[in-house]
């Protein structure tokens, strides 16, 4: 019988304190479905608990770049129904930027699905979904970012592959445009952060930034639609066709 509700599905988000990934415990919990989510802060996590008005959640502090982390988490939560891995921080550069510049989106976006996906395989219901994050600027790059575009469209790629080897598990990819989130610009003052938003909404077709809602709900389709695998959708408001 296909499941077109996370209701009664268990729910595993890493990096799901905040943006998309609280997004979408939010809908998941509304939909019926159970929580757990796992991020760097334990306060963070306790605060988006109270958020979600909801003290069933489970949440755990883990680092997901320390792949040893990553498998004791998995061991200590035991079976599950879907994945999603969108937490990340990152920084871009042309390719004249230094080593550490290149190899972070690799070493903090990239490296830790993949992991995640390793480990948590085990424990999965074999009718449930893994959902990777990408982004947009795999598609549409711009003259920042080399190692960045190579990282999601890495992202991409790898969605198909496992789509393929983990069979019936179904995986895809979220690839969002620039989404309106505390997340982003992390430490910046909010005039850079006003100014950069009003950037993109020159980059799109429909004008605006997106909400983490919206996003959310891409992600939660990917994960209720029991014949979608190895694709990748873009909520990004038209930006890679702009």
């Amino acid at each position: 019988m296909p499941h077109n509700t996370l209701q009664n599905q268990r729910v595993v988000i890493i990096g799901g304190s905040s943006g998309i990934g609280l997004a979408v415990a939010k809908q998941t919990i509304e939909q019926g479905g159970q929580v757990v989510i796992a991020g760097r802060s334990l306060d963070k996590l306790e605060k988006a608990r109270q958020w979600l008005g909801n003290d069933g959640i489970e949440i755990f502090t883990l680092d997901n770049r320390n792949v040893e982390e990553l498998k004791t988490f998995f061991d200590r939560i035991g079976s599950f129904d879907h994945l999603f891995t969108p937490g990340a921080s990152y920084v871009r550069g042309p390719i004249t930027s230094d080593l550490d510049v290149a190899r972070s989106c690799f070493d903090a976006k990239f490296w830790p699905q993949y992991h995640a996906v390793k480990y948590g395989v085990p424990y999965m219901n074999p009718n449930g979904s893994i959902v990777l994050m990408s982004g947009a600027f795999s598609q549409r790059p711009l003259a920042d970012g080399a190692s960045y575009a190579a990282c999601n469209g890495a992202i991409e790629s790898l969605g198909k592959a496992l789509a393929v080897e983990l069979a019936p598990v179904r995986v895809n990819v979220i690839s969002p445009g620039t989404i309106h989130t505390s997340f982003n610009w992390e430490g910046a003052e909010q005039a850079v952060r006003d100014k950069a938003y009003e950037a993109y909404t020159r980059l799109n077709l429909l004008g605006r930034v997106g909400h983490a809602y919206e996003a959310a709900h891409t992600t939660v389709y990917l994960m209720t639609n029991g014949y979608t695998t190895g694709s990748t959708l873009y909520p990004d408001g038209g930006y890679i066709l702009r």
